[in-house]
């Protein structure tokens, strides 16, 4: 993907994915504009451009896992990664058009809070750098997962999967209200999203509020016959 234009714009938020552009960057030999961005803060640089330095440069080894605040963490201010993308868009044009200062060797900082900018000088690239100095020992893309020892996403979740016999499709339920068959319909979702959309008939109990009770029935306060044979059943609704 990346052979085929000119600039290429890293707005990624884990460090397997900046350290995979960063390369394939150097290998191609194309300008990155990288930004980021975690709560009230903001930065930008470019990075392999015009004698500057690359990512590994600066960061010639990642952090251990546990030391990286992912979006779940730290989150972010909506308004704070449309500042850096609009500047980001900047710098690619002043690149393509061969115009102004792009930040080359130094890195803008945003901070939200107190709506200033402020500018720091980065180390110059350099000629040890294993992937863009004078003699380099990385000439081609690697696993970046190992390498970062995390996945490049900040969705490592255990995840509780129903069985086939536990799950129930939307024509398979649209069958059960045809056919009249009794039951409750939980959905499960948080209130906000629940009073933007929701079926008929169904009965909104976050989630969080299900997990924190030991016995279902007694939280709903619905009363719910054990006889299969009658058709009596719960179903739980989970939407996104």
């Amino acid at each position: 993907i990346i052979k085929d234009y000119d600039v290429i714009l890293d707005a990624s938020d884990n460090v397997a994915t900046r350290y995979l552009l960063n390369d394939s960057c150097v290998l191609l030999k194309k300008p990155l504009v990288s930004g980021s961005a975690l709560r009230f803060e903001g930065q930008l640089t470019v990075y392999n451009y015009k004698g500057g330095p690359c990512y590994r440069c600066l960061f010639p080894c990642p952090p251990p896992p546990h030391c990286v605040t992912n979006c779940s963490e730290g989150g972010v201010v909506g308004v704070v990664p449309g500042v850096i993308g609009s500047l980001q868009a900047l710098e690619a044009m002043k690149i393509i058009t061969d115009i102004g200062d792009p930040m080359i060797s130094k890195l803008l900082l945003f901070d939200g809070f107190s709506g200033t900018f402020r500018h720091i000088k980065l180390r110059e690239r350099n000629p040890e750098c294993s992937i863009c100095g004078d003699d380099p020992t990385i000439k081609e893309l690697i696993d970046y997962e190992q390498f970062c020892g995390s996945k490049p996403n900040d969705k490592e979740r255990q995840k509780e999967l129903l069985t086939e016999n536990q799950r129930i499709s939307c024509a398979d339920y649209k069958a059960l209200l045809d056919e009249g068959v009794p039951h409750l319909l939980l959905d499960v979702r948080e209130p906000v999203e629940y009073d933007i959309c929701h079926l008929p008939h169904s009965h909104n109990i976050p989630l969080s509020q299900l997990q924190k009770s030991k016995d279902i029935l007694s939280l709903l306060n619905t009363p719910l016959s054990d006889d299969n044979k009658r058709g009596t059943g719960c179903i739980i609704c989970l939407l996104s």
